[in-house]
């Protein structure tokens, strides 16, 4: 009775948010560059990106579309890999003169001392780094040989600053989820005081290689895992927002499944395209800063995202949880979009069998 006095709540406020969208929390694709050639890039960006650098003047006149942006409003800067530009101290500032925060996510191979301060000089307040395993398994989803040894420092760096909110990110798969408790130790022993686990989905680079998705038994264990260690609190550690998770709702994660793209999170994408997380499939683009006013578009368009009616087919149509999954994480609706490409409540339910 409890629990569903708790889901019928949740169910309203999601609604009240989707209807009232505040837009808090913006992507910006500054470059489609990156010193990676990672297997499992959902972006498949590239050393040579046939987008130049969107210029900054650009990004600010969208930004300035905003009217009264609300107290708490993160700008994250990603990419590509943010700290190739030369100028991101200067576009952070730009940002914080408009009362924004900002923070970058990265995958730390050019994070060094000297950055670290001169970013955290110019009012970086939030820090994402990826590690993907320990050594040989970070160094192989990462392609390089030595990207475990650099993230080893940027993170030592990052989690010795008071002045961040830092956390760091670890895509589980095949190659690694054996791994976990090893690597939640390093993160203790380096005094990382957050950590987000999430999957893959087949999309990108990482379609064609299925040592990156995780079986029914593997992803049960990767829930397992997580309630087990949530229990210890020796670290803040949770379930991405990725997808709905039926019976481990409130074992992994701080709040309940809701995919709040197009609901409180926007981006703008390299090519100046207005959509939600940069992941989605870009026929999901609402406009575009060079043709449409931002926060116009912002108002007045994102239908797909705030009536999700339209995810109701194949295995969505007649589920149970429908109204509480809502086709799962937005990002997982690409191509034909005739089936949603993972239902984590059924990689769940598989693994009972």
């Amino acid at each position: 009775m409890i629990t569903s006095i708790k889901q019928a709540a949740f169910r309203n406020f999601k609604k009240s948010e989707t209807k009232r969208h505040e837009l808090n929390y913006l992507f910006w694709e500054c470059t489609t560059r990156c010193n990676l050639n990672c297997l499992h890039c959902g972006s498949d960006c590239k050393k040579d990106s046939t987008h130049p650098d969107m210029p900054l003047n650009d990004f600010l006149s969208a930004l300035d579309s905003i009217p009264s942006p609300p107290k708490h409003f993160t700008v994250a800067i990603s990419g590509g890999e943010p700290l190739l530009r030369n100028d991101l101290e200067l576009c952070g500032r730009e940002i914080r003169k408009r009362g924004m925060r900002w923070g970058i996510v990265s995958n730390g191979h050019l994070y060094n001392q000297e950055r670290h301060i001169s970013l955290l000089n110019a009012g970086m307040g939030s820090l994402t780094i990826s590690l993907d395993g320990m050594e040989g398994s970070h160094n192989w989803l990462r392609n390089a040989k030595n990207s475990f040894e650099k993230v080893d420092y940027a993170i030592g760096l990052a989690a010795g600053s008071k002045r961040l909110n830092f956390d760091v990110v670890t895509c589980v798969n095949k190659k690694n989820i054996h791994q976990l408790p090893q690597i939640r130790a390093y993160l203790v022993s380096k005094g990382v005081k957050a950590w987000r686990l999430f999957t893959i989905i087949p999309i990108g680079r990482a379609k064609n290689i299925p040592d990156l998705i995780l079986s029914g038994p593997e992803f049960k264990n990767l829930m397992d895992f997580i309630v087990q260690k949530r229990e210890e609190n020796t670290l803040d550690i949770k379930f991405s927002c990725e997808g709905y998770v039926g019976d481990y709702e409130s074992k992994v994660r701080d709040t309940p499944f809701f995919c709040r793209a197009g609901i409180n999170i926007g981006s703008i994408l390299i090519d100046g395209s207005i959509s939600a997380c940069p992941n989605i499939d870009r026929s999901f683009t609402q406009g575009n800063i060079y043709n449409n006013n931002f926060y116009q578009t912002w108002q007045t368009k994102f239908e797909p995202f705030r009536n999700r009616s339209w995810t109701k087919k194949g295995m969505c149509a007649d589920c149970k949880n429908y109204r509480d999954c809502q086709g799962n994480g937005f990002h997982n609706w690409h191509g034909e979009k005739n089936e949603v490409l993972v239902c984590h409540k059924s990689k769940l339910e598989s693994a009972k069998v």
